[in-house]
């Protein structure tokens, strides 16, 4: 379950960073940038792709992580991965009875 909800996150998150990465250089030449004003990036164009494609993965990944997270109903957050007979008492208040 967990292995496919990750990829519910990752691989959309890794197309919308390849656009973003397409859309973002077509506009911005990467040897023009700045640290915050001041002197230019001293890194080759693909150092500075290469590291705008993680940042916008990751950053796209925390988005998908959150609307993932959101989704789940109520007795996915609550339920208790213990297994029915080692739960501990405050696990059987939450899962409902079979």
């Amino acid at each position: 379950m967990w292995s496919q909800r990750l990829m519910w996150i990752a691989w959309p998150a890794f197309l919308v960073a390849g656009a973003l990465e397409m859309v973002v250089f077509a506009l911005i030449d990467p040897q023009d940038l700045h640290w915050f004003g001041g002197q230019s990036i001293a890194w080759t164009r693909e150092a500075i792709y290469t590291a705008a494609f993680f940042v916008f993965w990751f950053a796209t990944m925390a988005s998908s992580a959150l609307t993932t997270l959101l989704a789940q109903s109520p007795f996915e957050v609550n339920r208790c991965p213990v297994p029915v007979g080692e739960r501990p008492d405050e696990c059987r208040k939450l899962t409902p009875h079979h």
